[in-house]
């Protein structure tokens, strides 16, 4: 990323920080509206949930110039998700109802840079996760 798209990236994330648990609640309602099978894997009080959602999303966020000391930390949240029963799909379903979400909760800040920033920013963290979901199912065959 570039260092444009890691300040939007954090100066979006920045602003959103203050509210989390409304909008983590409004990502997940966007989540479940989407696939509402999705609503089997999470417990009925989201707000455990939100708090990891935001504690995994502000150590990547500081991380977006150099993951590379976290990847390892995203690999384990992706083995993790696995044995949830995520699917590689489900990451779209995910990564629309953050842009939706995000797009909703920074209303004019959220522009198409802004999208795009998040975009890729998304994209990576799913990546890195799919690919560790993909070797946690291939070792359990």
């Amino acid at each position: 990323m570039t260092p444009t798209q890691v300040a939007l990236v954090r100066g979006g994330f920045d602003r959103i920080a203050p509210v989390a648990e409304d909008v983590g609640l409004a990502f997940y309602q966007k989540v479940f509206q989407a696939d509402p099978s999705l609503r089997a894997l999470f417990a009925e009080d989201l707000r455990p949930q939100i708090r990891h959602l935001m504690t995994a999303l502000t150590m990547v966020i500081r991380s977006l110039d150099d993951l590379s000391p976290v990847i390892e930390r995203i690999r384990m949240l992706g083995r993790r998700h696995a044995s949830y029963g995520v699917k590689p799909q489900d990451f779209s379903t995910i990564g629309t109802a953050l842009l939706a979400t995000l797009e909703e909760g920074l209303g004019e800040d959220f522009t198409d840079a802004a999208r795009q920033a998040w975009t890729l920013a998304y994209t990576t963290l799913a990546d890195a996760m799919m690919a560790a979901m993909a070797g946690a199912t291939a070792a359990t065959r």
